[in-house]
C-alpha cells in the first residue's frame, strides 16, 4: 500500500480478509452437520457489504502511532468489522428491520431454513441472535490470529472488554428509552454516543493506536478525534434513516417511525414543536407502532408505514429539525478536526484522518 490515502485499494484488502476469514469460519460450521448452511450462508451475508470505516480507523490509529504497513495490522483492523456485523445482525432483531443493504434482514432470511418449525418467526430469530453471536466471537478470534506480536495484542486487549460493554450499554439504552413520551435530546445523544460513536470511531483508533504503542497524548487525541465524529456518523445515519434515498440506504425508511426510536431527529423535532404538533406526533407515532407486531416484515401494512412516516418527515421539515441536526453534524466534525490540528501526526496519517472525518459525515449511505 502506498503512503497516500487509498480507501478503495484498503477496502479490498479488508474485504479479502474478511471474505476468507467467514468462508472458512463457514465451512468449519457446515462440517458440523449440513442443516447449518443457512446459518453459516448468514454469516457470510453480514461481512459481504460496507464501507470499512472502523478497519480505517483501526488502522490509522496505528499509522498515527508511526507504524508502518502491516498486513497483520490489517487483519487485526478487520475484526473491527466483525464487531460491526455482529452489532447489526443484533440491531436488526431487536428493531425488526426487514430490510439491510437491501437484502432481507438475517432474522428474516433464515425463516426459510425453519418454515417447518412450530414458530418459524421465533426459531428464526433465535438462529440470528447466535449467528450475531458467532460473529462477534468470531471478531476476537480474528484479532488474536491477526500476527501481530503477542505484546502488541496485550496493549489494546484491555479495550475490548470496554468497547464490548458499551456497545451493549448503548443499544440497552435505546431498548429502555424507545416510546418516551417526551422525547429529550440529551438522552439520545448519549444513546448515539455509546450505541455508535464510541465503536465506530473512537474505538477502532484507539486500539489501533494502542497496538502501535501510542503514548498518553496521542490516546488522548484519539478520543477529542473519535468521540465528535463518531457522533456526526450516528447524527448522518439518523437523517438518512429518514430522510435518504432507501435505494442508496438499503433500508426501509419507516424504521425509525415504526420504531419510535429515541433518534436525535426525533427529540429535536420534539424540543421545537409547540403543543399542536406535539399532539400529531403523538397520533403519528402512535399509528406508526400500531403497524409493528412480532412478525412486521411479512404482516404490516408497508404502504401505511410510509405514510405515517411521510406525515413525520412534513412536521419535521416544517420545524426545520433535520436543519438542526445539520448544524449539529457540522459543530461534530469541526471539533474532531480541530483535535487533529492538535495532534503532531505523520502526514499520511493526518490526512487520511481528515478525509475519513468528511467521508463519515458526508455521505448519502
Amino acid at each position: 500500500m502506498s503512503e497516500g490515502w487509498e480507501p478503495g485499494a484498503f477496502k479490498a484488502r479488508v474485504d479479502e480478509v474478511l471474505h476468507r476469514f467467514a468462508a472458512g469460519e463457514a465451512g468449519q460450521l457446515t462440517a458440523v452437520d449440513a442443516s447449518l448452511g443457512p446459518v453459516a450462508e448468514a454469516v457470510e451475508t453480514a461481512v459481504a457489504d460496507g464501507k470499512r470505516l472502523r478497519a480505517a480507523f483501526c488502522y490509522w490509529g496505528w499509522r498515527a502511532a508511526g507504524q508502518p504497513d502491516s498486513d497483520a495490522l490489517v487483519r487485526a483492523a478487520a475484526s473491527m468489522e466483525l464487531v460491526h456485523a455482529a452489532a447489526v445482525v443484533h440491531d436488526d432483531l431487536i428493531d425488526d428491520s426487514p430490510l439491510r443493504h437491501g437484502r432481507p434482514t438475517a432474522h428474516l432470511a433464515l425463516r426459510k431454513a425453519v418454515r417447518d418449525h412450530p414458530e418459524p418467526a421465533l426459531a428464526a430469530r433465535s438462529l440470528a441472535m447466535l449467528a450475531g453471536d458467532l460473529l462477534m466471537s468470531m471478531a476476537g478470534q480474528l484479532f488474536v490470529t491477526s500476527g501481530l506480536p503477542a505484546a502488541y495484542l496485550g496493549r489494546a486487549r484491555p479495550l475490548w472488554a470496554r468497547l464490548a460493554r458499551e456497545l451493549v450499554a448503548g443499544e440497552c439504552l435505546e431498548i429502555l428509552h424507545t416510546g418516551a413520551a417526551a422525547p429529550d435530546t440529551a438522552t439520545s445523544l448519549k444513546v448515539v454516543r455509546y450505541k455508535t460513536a464510541k465503536y465506530t470511531v473512537e474505538q477502532p483508533l484507539l486500539i489501533g493506536a494502542l497496538l502501535g504503542g501510542a503514548g498518553e497524548p496521542l490516546r488522548a487525541g484519539c478520543s477529542a478525534y473519535g468521540l465528535p465524529l463518531g457522533e456526526a456518523f450516528q447524527l448522518r445515519d439518523d437523517l438518512l434513516g429518514l430522510f435518504g434515498d432507501p435505494a442508496l440506504t438499503g433500508k426501509d425508511g419507516s424504521d425509525d417511525v415504526r420504531g419510535h426510536r429515541p433518534t436525535a431527529l426525533l427529540a429535536e423535532t420534539w424540543r421545537l414543536a409547540g403543543e399542536e404538533d406535539r399532539d400529531r406526533l403523538r397520533t403519528l407515532l402512535a399509528a406508526g407502532t400500531e403497524t409493528r407486531t412480532a412478525d412486521t416484515a411479512d404482516t404490516a401494512d408497508t404502504t401505511d408505514a410510509a405514510g405515517t412516516a411521510g406525515d413525520v418527515r412534513e412536521v419535521m421539515r416544517r420545524l426545520k429539525a433535520p436543519d438542526r441536526i445539520e448544524s449539529m453534524i457540522t459543530a461534530r466534525v469541526e471539533e474532531a478536526l480541530r483535535a487533529l490540528d492538535e495532534l503532531d501526526l505523520p502526514g499520511p496519517a493526518a490526512t487520511a484522518l481528515t478525509a475519513l472525518a468528511h467521508s463519515a459525515a458526508v455521505r448519502r449511505s
